[in-house]
């Protein structure tokens, strides 16, 4: 067992993960340096989810290993995985789960409140990124009170409000109107580079993937590469001759190495 590279905050290596018999993850491998942006890219039902739920310690690979600064997530008991999910992760899903009986501002300090921060030091860290995230006016709401699109910023705030060393965002803007989503996605980045936060980013949407510093793809449960082929050039003017489907640029998908 090897331990990763000093530079890297989440390494893994082989993952494979099957659920119900049918493979989610196969031989998968990543490294995430510190204070990256990493997106990780595919179509639905490519293992995206599954390969952050195990670099966060949610999910235990049936093969493979998973470190963070050098700790072997994957050999830990789940007493310390729990400790290091509260302590040094975030987590937000594509759609807000929120306590339906907290105000916002309560669900956007519960984390703080459950390391040990005093409840006024909590609410101001709270209401600090609500407001950064527009939704300062809804602080003393309830969830039932508020828009999807406010609860998922709620959810947002929630995880940016401890600074944990790692977010994994699973789809994080899927609840937004498109309107919304370049700001959301803007201070979650912006946050992310200013207090030097770790971000893991699942995500299908090119224009998502484009604010991250560096995109790996999955396909069908395998890292793959995107391999750019140049245009077919139109061929000499003929009967018969070829559609615009032939002629534009043309990409293929291999494994990686």
């Amino acid at each position: 067992m090897a331990a990763p590279p000093d530079n890297d905050v989440l390494w893994a290596r082989a993952l494979h993960v099957k659920h119900n018999g049918s493979p989610a993850l196969t031989g998968v491998s990543i490294g995430v340096r510190e204070g990256e942006i990493l997106a990780v890219g595919g179509p639905r039902g490519s293992g995206k989810t599954t390969l952050l739920q195990c670099l966060s310690g949610q999910l235990l690979a049936q093969q493979g290993e998973v470190w963070f600064n050098s700790t072997p997530v994957h050999t830990m008991s789940p007493t310390n995985r729990e400790r290091l999910r509260r302590d040094r992760f975030g987590w937000i899903d594509p759609a807000p789960v929120l306590v339906p009986e907290l105000t916002a501002w309560e669900n956007a300090a519960l984390l703080l409140m459950l390391r040990g921060v005093n409840r006024r030091r909590a609410k101001t860290a709270a209401l600090e990124w609500l407001d950064r995230l527009d939704v300062g006016g809804c602080a003393r709401k309830r969830p039932y009170a508020l828009l999807q699109s406010e609860r998922q910023r709620v959810a947002i705030a929630r995880a940016l409000a401890p600074a944990p060393s790692v977010i994994f965002a699973d789809e994080p803007t899927a609840p937004l109107h498109r309107a919304d989503r370049a700001q959301v996605l803007r201070t979650l980045t912006a946050a992310a580079r200013s207090h030097g936060i770790t971000v893991v980013l699942a995500t299908h949407d090119a224009d998502t993937a484009a604010l991250a510093d560096r995109t790996v793809s999955l396909l069908d449960g395998r890292r793959v590469n995107t391999v750019h082929l140049p245009p077919v050039a139109d061929p000499p003017e003929q009967a018969g001759a070829t559609g615009p489907a032939e002629t534009e640029g043309r990409a293929a998908c291999s494994l990686s190495a």
